[in-house]
């Protein structure tokens, strides 16, 4: 018998990074998997790294929020089943939130939501591809940003309630920073 037949090559499975970062205008996200106790002084660090204001928890508690709050982070208990799309009164409190980080953000002053469910590969990928939507992105290039920071992320269930998703542009103002910030870029730049 050949070497390989005693001893297979075990099949590669993809694990994503603990956090991916999406940005777009205004808005950061950051899409995690499911901390625990053990993990989270770890995950508390990487949130304030990011400068995160709210944690929205899609999936069961699996720690206790209270360091969270020691930290200054909101903690927003918004559970739905997995591999579902959201209710339309959790996507309202979605919408609201991201608006209320968002609306007074600068280029200088950064903030992030985190986002997460078991695997942040469902769920959390989903509310973020919604506020994506809703500030006026396609589709196809919310899934293709999303995908490329966490890949394997979005079921066929959840693409087609994407792809069915009416956006209502609440959240159009945070596409694109202010013109003041922009003149701030634009002095640092040099056309020859």
């Amino acid at each position: 018998m050949a070497a390989e037949t005693l001893h297979p090559t075990p099949p590669r499975y993809f694990v994503p990074a603990p956090c991916s970062e999406i940005k777009f205008g205004k808005m950061r996200f950051l899409i995690t998997d499911r901390p625990n106790d053990m993990s989270l002084d770890n995950f508390v660090k990487e949130l304030e790294k990011h400068n995160t204001k709210a944690v929205v928890r899609v999936c069961e508690p699996t720690y206790e929020s209270n360091l969270l709050k020691e930290h200054g982070i909101d903690l927003k208990d918004w559970q739905f089943d997995d591999g579902a799309p959201p209710p339309r009164e959790l996507i309202e409190k979605w919408i609201r939130l991201v608006k209320e980080c968002f609306k007074n953000a600068k280029t200088d002053d950064v903030v992030c939501i985190a986002v997460h469910c078991v695997a942040g590969l469902g769920r959390s990928p989903l509310l973020v591809a919604i506020a994506l939507l809703e500030a006026g992105m396609s589709c196809e290039d919310a899934v293709y940003l999303i995908r490329s920071q966490r890949r394997g992320a979005l079921n066929e269930r959840q693409l087609e309630f994407l792809r069915t998703y009416k956006a209502t542009g609440q959240l159009r103002k945070l596409r694109n920073f202010s013109y003041e910030d922009s003149d701030k870029q634009r002095k640092s730049c040099n056309i020859m």
